[in-house]
């Protein structure tokens, strides 16, 4: 059986890590480098960095950030925020991230997933899709949440997924920072149609929500962040809890 994954994400902006609540008022969470070697040492099974706001500002992700935050840590690191073409994914990878996270872009341009997996691999190419609740159907986000786009976020992920993501990223604007847990129902939809491994995120704010994640909608990984930033709720401590559960974690 495949252990499920813990991942904490760092949203960074002008170079310091943030949080916020449905993607905005956001507020200083501390240094991607420090945070990432933190995590990195409490037992988390992988780690998320994005830049939130390259793609809105138009302009290539914070690369000497990415190269300290991998010297600093052991563990799978997926990176994404302000990549356009396939030369952006070469110098992250070349950076020290092992997966590239891709979003406004591959919307922009479905053939970048495709060329993303059959040059450096579908293990490295994630799919992120940002959702949110409109009109009585899942409207795919681009730019940070800031625009919202003509697709669906459950035809939009099978597409990616054949395409070539090797994994999808799925975050509920709606829950995000909300503490609610996670939007369990479009989780299970999304598994039940789509083959490759679904990462939660958005929403998290107790040790059930990761065990619902996991147990109500097969999610493959859970991410957060403001529970781990802000030390409400230790790694290990979550770990434990979920393999007490009969969930296969690595402790």
């Amino acid at each position: 059986m495949l252990c499920k994954r813990i991942i904490p994400c760092l949203d960074v902006k002008e170079g310091r890590v943030v949080k916020g609540t449905n993607f905005v008022n956001l507020i200083d969470a501390g240094s991607p480098v420090e945070l990432a070697e933190r995590y990195s040492k409490e037992g988390a099974d992988e780690l998320v960095f994005l830049d939130i706001t390259a793609s809105a500002e138009k302009r290539k992700i914070l690369i000497h950030l990415v190269e300290e935050v991998a010297k600093a840590i052991r563990i799978p690191f997926t990176v994404g925020g302000g990549i356009s073409e396939l030369k952006d994914i070469e110098a992250l990878l070349k950076a020290g991230a092992d997966k590239i996270s891709l979003n406004s872009s591959i919307v922009k341009d479905h053939n970048l997933i495709t060329e993303s997996a059959r040059q450096f691999g579908s293990q490295a190419t994630v799919a992120a899709v940002d959702v949110k609740f409109v009109n009585k159907q899942y409207k795919v986000f681009i730019k940070g949440g800031r625009e919202e786009t003509d697709l669906t976020g459950l035809v939009w992920c099978k597409e990616a997924a054949d395409r070539g993501a090797g994994e999808i990223l799925l975050t509920s604007m709606d829950r995000d920072g909300t503490k609610e847990g996670y939007d369990i129902n479009f989780l299970k939809q999304l598994t039940d149609n789509v083959t490759v491994p679904v990462i939660a995120s958005g929403g998290a704010g107790s040790k059930l929500h990761f065990l619902e994640a996991f147990k109500n909608a097969n999610a493959d990984a859970c991410l957060a962040a403001s529970l781990f930033h802000f030390n409400i709720l230790p790694i290990k401590d979550l770990k434990i809890f979920l393999k007490d559960n009969g969930i296969a974690v690595r402790i």
